[in-house]
């Protein structure tokens, strides 16, 4: 690989960098090495992916699998959707977020014991959750209209260690569930906790209850026959992971007291510059086509995420979800088999440099960087900084270290022949966030165009769901067996219940819950040297 002179950079630097004032963007790719050529020679594939994503913003089906549109462009300038009832839905939802966070904020909707609500339980999944969380720590203040809790698993540790630390303040918490179908069973397990923790306290649920979810789904039918205080809609053409600015990530942010309007307004001013043809002026089309050419257009090297600002830990996370489940595909639209996709994971400068520096310079040189930086070091918050008012050397602060370490761990990498761009925002605000998703969903979906898979739908989630709904069906099956008063090996039970080519599940099974003292299923070995295979289940005293 040939490293470029300082000056030579310098000049790739200036003549590569987009610098998108109107958005507070600027995209560097300087310490890529691609080609002089490779961009024009990519010009007919990245217009092909333009014009797929001009179909799919004028409402062509983009997921086949469930005969769908893909409008999560639509959610920030709604004149763009395709029929004029998806418009007034738009635009009559976000309304309706406002006009209940109000009522919330003044008190005029209360919570049972008659009392303003103070905390809100969010309850989701995936990008139910993901986005949600992102987006409240990226831009929690000590103004906070009220403090945010996540269910965003079925660990029922997770969810006593939530609970706990809303504590007393349960009463005058709000709950917002959210799953489009509402049948995803970790969101509806997280339901049927928060449900129990509330009417422990001798409190009804419904009282204290929203839903985010799609028309006439399984959620909609509960939370309208237990009497809930609100529902907002979910659209069966945004997907999970595209629809933080939808009512999955709105109403959370907006009961936060986060300007949603700037949200979106970041949003929609950054589609509008990633629409541009002209991919020296696109930040998405020239991120797109730098995971092209890294990858060799088969998802080759991993994408690490450093962004040096605290706020944007999860933002790795975040992407993760983005790209991986909209990328990892077995399939390509012709149906041959293409295992495509980008591995995604992050850290936070400069923890980076603490954690695993040492390998992304000196180990397997398998992955790009991908650095965010954030121009501005204290927060959107007037007068909010003291850290950032001190020197710790003279005339130095904190943020020169951030900064300067930044650009020592772009430098070093790039000394030892490993590529990175950098992704600069002025920064972490409302409008800043926006622009972050709106730019990496855009890249996404051309990068999808560009390998020829299709970006919307995930048959692998759906797999990895069945496979657990077999495995509870076999649990049951064996709860039952034990309390018919049998016992025996993983083995032996697996065979009585008609499964046994199933007999390592069955002893996943039968060990876990009988980890588990109040599952009543108790694990006996022979002597301490037998296999911990051939362990006998049974059922306990008492059950």
């Amino acid at each position: 690989m040939e490293l470029h002179s300082s000056e030579a950079l310098w000049n790739k630097y200036k003549t590569y960098l987009i610098d998108c004032r109107r958005i507070g963007l600027s995209l560097d790719v300087s310490r890529m090495n691609f080609s002089d050529e490779y961009l024009a020679e990519m010009k007919p594939a990245i217009r092909a992916a333009f014009a797929a994503m001009a179909e799919l913003e004028n409402g062509a089906i983009a997921n086949a699998d469930e005969n769908r549109m893909v409008g999560h462009y639509w959610l920030r300038n709604a004149k763009r959707a395709p029929s004029s009832e998806i418009t007034d839905e738009i635009n009559s939802t976000i309304d309706a977020i406002k006009a209940f966070v109000k009522k919330i904020r003044r008190g005029e909707i209360k919570a049972q014991n008659e009392k303003k609500f103070t905390d809100a339980l969010i309850i989701g999944i995936g990008g139910s959750a993901l986005g949600p969380q992102f987006v409240s720590e990226a831009l929690e203040s000590a103004k906070d209209r009220l403090e945010m809790h996540f269910f965003d698993n079925t660990d029922p540790d997770g969810m006593d260690r939530v609970l706990q630390k809303i504590g007393k303040a349960l009463p005058r918490t709000l709950t917002v569930v959210i799953s489009k179908s509402g049948g995803t069973k970790e969101t509806r397990n997280g339901m049927l906790v928060a449900e129990a923790a509330y009417k422990a306290q001798g409190l009804d649920f419904g009282r204290h209850a929203v839903a985010v979810t799609g028309h006439g789904s399984e959620l909609d039918r509960y939370a309208q026959s237990h009497h809930w205080i609100e529902r907002f809609p979910m659209w069966d053409w945004v997907g999970g992971r595209t629809s933080e600015l939808s009512a999955v990530g709105l109403l959370p942010a907006a009961l936060q007291g986060i300007n949603i309007d700037e949200m979106l307004k970041g949003a929609k001013d950054a589609d509008t510059i990633t629409r541009k043809p002209d991919i020296h002026e696109n930040p998405a089309a020239l991120l797109a086509l730098m995971w092209y050419y890294i990858g060799g257009g088969k998802g080759q090297k991993d994408m690490v995420i450093l962004p040096y600002k605290d706020r944007l830990r999860l933002l790795s996370k975040y992407l993760q979800q983005l790209v991986m489940e909209s990328l990892g595909k077995q399939l390509d639209r012709n149906g041959q088999v293409v295992h495509q996709g980008i591995a995604v994971y992050g850290n936070k400068g400069s923890t980076d440099q603490h954690a695993y520096v040492q390998q992304l310079r000196e180990g397997v040189n398998n992955f790009f960087v991908t650095f965010i930086e954030v121009l501005k070091s204290a927060s959107m918050e007037e007068n909010q900084s003291t850290a950032e008012t001190i020197e710790v050397e003279p005339g130095i602060r904190c943020g020169d270290y951030l900064s300067g370490f930044y650009q020592g761990t772009r430098s070093a990498l790039y000394e030892n022949g490993r590529e990175s761009i950098t992704l600069t925002i002025d920064e972490v605000s409302p409008r800043a966030i926006g622009v972050l998703i709106a730019v990496f969903e855009r890249a996404v979906g051309l990068y999808a165009e560009l390998i020829n898979i299709n970006a919307y739908h995930q048959p692998g989630v759906e797999a990895g769901k069945k496979a657990a709904s077999a495995v509870i069906a076999l649990q049951q099956k064996v709860i039952a067996h034990l309390k018919s008063g049998q016992r025996g090996t993983a083995e032996q039970i697996a065979a009585a219940v008609g499964e046994g080519s199933r007999a390592e599940t069955v002893y996943h099974i039968l060990r876990r819950l009988a980890a588990n003292p109040d599952r009543s299923i108790l694990m006996s070995s022979a002597s301490e040297d037998s296999p911990v295979t051939e362990s006998v289940f049974s059922l306990g005293a008492g059950s």
